[in-house]
């Protein structure tokens, strides 16, 4: 059984998508294989957002862009971890790509996520304002037969479909006339697709939906169930792949090379016990199902090199037993909420930026944290994805998951915290709270904090936990992905130890060590690479 292409990509998220999409565009023959029995990977679960500086979709919103401030800004952040080229490349490229996207293509469009700041604003370079991009909400009708074998988010939104930016305004449903406005927006979206039959999504699956379908259009394959057993070597460069397709071996030939997009190892726990820092559980992972790192060893018996392993794209989770992870991007904002250690202590701003809320987890011995909030909080966000008001799962108290009190006291007997010190600080956020001003952690102070906040607070991250019941949740060091993989250049390709490149093989997206380093510069800081190296790949090929 042999097949014949001219580039062959493995794994079908954004980067594998983009990379086969302009293989095609370009003229080549292409075939994606995907490991699982859906093509989406982990961007069609994720927010779907791209952080590319200097984007088109930036052009005209009076942000005030330019690459001096891109490049101070990647300065200020990703820092020297990451090789200037790679960096150059990014900033050069991702415009490029999605420019090239934009004129060739009749699907992949972006919006403006306007106030969806950098996750660190005040940094040289940084907005308030953002530069994050999301894909409109699309019709997956439009996919027909395809959209059977699409991987699905699976979110528990009750059927209404929002973008960011509107979930944005929607978590503030019971404090503002725009939140009030927006929800209801998304009701009668949600009533239209009712009467006309319509299939809205948005977020990640709206971007893969997009590359799937010009994917299509441009004539490029997809075989979903096919797992990467091999690389084909030939005369020292790769030749193709060996892979599985319906219980027999596959040889296929790439006349012009094999581009890795297949993910990290989020999902293998032998991997993450052998890279990543203890403890670490595969279970905390919200990362695709498949995401096994296997790449890693067809590409280490090539001789690649390999960096960042033993970083994560972090994400704070709940984990409520034999469910899936519940990360904590809004929740961690929102006042009248405060997280503490294992000794009943503050000992961050709960509003940080994700990645860097589980390096501190580490770095400060805090895992498991607990989440505590009051009833008057529960009463008036959107807390572990359950609306304003609405109980939480009976399943989750019953089991102890949610711890409820009446007390600061209460809770510290339920959790196994010191009593006295639980009620210290208790007490201490208390006094901040009513004076408006974290003089302890900074919370409330960046734009990126207020984002997910209360606009009609004084600090909109910060209100007493007075009102009592009280509950708290366990906290573990989630991710969306793993950040370490194969050694690239600005040309995608990979790189053995030596610094040289093994000929005919490519990577990109979480299968690659991340452009952003060892820090997470905005919403879209994996997708946007992704996409930007996956195109880069097909151009080079």
């Amino acid at each position: 059984m042999e097949h014949i292409y001219d580039v062959v990509v493995v794994g079908s998220g954004a980067a594998g998508l983009t990379a086969a999409l302009t293989a095609r565009l370009r003229g080549l023959t292409a075939l994606v294989i995907e490991k699982t029995g859906r093509y989406g990977g982990s961007t069609a679960i994720s927010g779907g957002a791209l952080w590319v500086p200097g984007n088109p979709y930036l052009d005209h919103q009076g942000l005030g862009e330019s690459r001096t401030k891109a490049e101070q800004y990647l300065q200020a952040t990703v820092g020297d971890r990451v090789p200037a080229e790679l960096k150059t490349a990014y900033l050069d490229r991702g415009p490029e790509m999605l420019r090239f996207l934009r004129d060739k293509t009749r699907h992949v469009r972006f919006q403006y996520a306007r106030g969806y700041s950098d996750y660190y604003p005040e940094r040289p370079g940084g907005f308030g304002a953002g530069r994050s991009i999301e894909p409109p909400v699309f019709d997956l009708r439009r996919l027909g037969p395809l959209l059977g074998q699409m991987r699905r988010s699976e979110l528990p939104t009750y059927g209404m479909v929002m973008t960011s930016t509107e979930f944005n305004k929607v978590n503030m449903m019971m404090r503002t006339w725009a939140g009030k406005g927006t929800a209801v927006k998304i009701g009668l979206r949600a009533v239209k697709s009712l009467l006309t039959g319509a299939r809205p999504a948005s977020l990640g699956e709206s971007l893969i939906a997009r590359l799937r379908l010009s994917l299509a259009e441009a004539g490029g394959d997809v075989w979903v169930s096919t797992p990467l057993k091999d690389l084909l070597v030939e005369e020292g460069r790769i030749a193709g792949v060996v892979a599985e397709r319906e219980g027999r071996t596959v040889t296929i030939r790439a006349r012009r090379g094999v581009v890795l997009a297949s993910g990290g190892f989020s999902r293998s726990q032998e991997m993450r016990e052998r890279f990543l820092p203890a403890p670490t559980d595969a279970s905390w992972t919200s990362a695709a199902e498949g995401q096994t790192g296997d790449v890693i060893d067809v590409a280490l018996a090539q001789g690649a090199a390999l960096d960042l392993m033993d970083r994560v794209w972090g994400m704070p989770s709940a984990v409520p037993p034999g469910e899936r992870p519940v990360f904590l991007v809004t929740d961690r904002a929102v006042p009248g909420l405060m997280i503490v250690n294992g000794r009943g202590e503050r000992y961050l701003n709960e509003a940080l930026p994700y990645a860097e809320f589980v390096d501190r987890m580490y770095a400060e011995d805090a895992v498991p944290s607990w989440m505590i909030i009051d009833s008057r909080t529960k009463n008036r966000y959107l807390v572990l994805n359950h609306f304003p008001g609405q109980p939480f799962k009976k399943a989750w108290l019953k089991s102890g998951f949610v711890k409820k009190g009446g007390s600061a006291e209460d809770l510290a007997d339920q959790i196994g915290l010191p009593a006295g010190t639980l009620r210290k600080t208790f007490d201490r956020y208390n006094t901040l709270a009513l004076r408006g001003e974290d003089t302890d952690f900074g919370r409330g102070d960046s734009a990126y904090d207020n984002y997910y906040g209360d606009p009609t607070l004084p600090n909109p991250n910060l209100a007493p936990l007075d009102k009592p019941p009280f509950y708290a949740i366990p906290l573990v060091p989630g991710d969306i992905g793993t950040k370490g993989g194969l050694v690239i250049d600005a040309r995608a390709r990979v790189l053995r130890e030596d610094g040289s490149p093994i000929e005919g093989l490519y990577a990109a997206g979480n299968a690659s060590a991340s452009v952003m380093g060892e820090t997470y510069p905005g919403a879209g800081a994996t997708i946007g690479p992704a996409m930007t190296f996956g195109y880069i790949a097909a151009m080079d090929l």
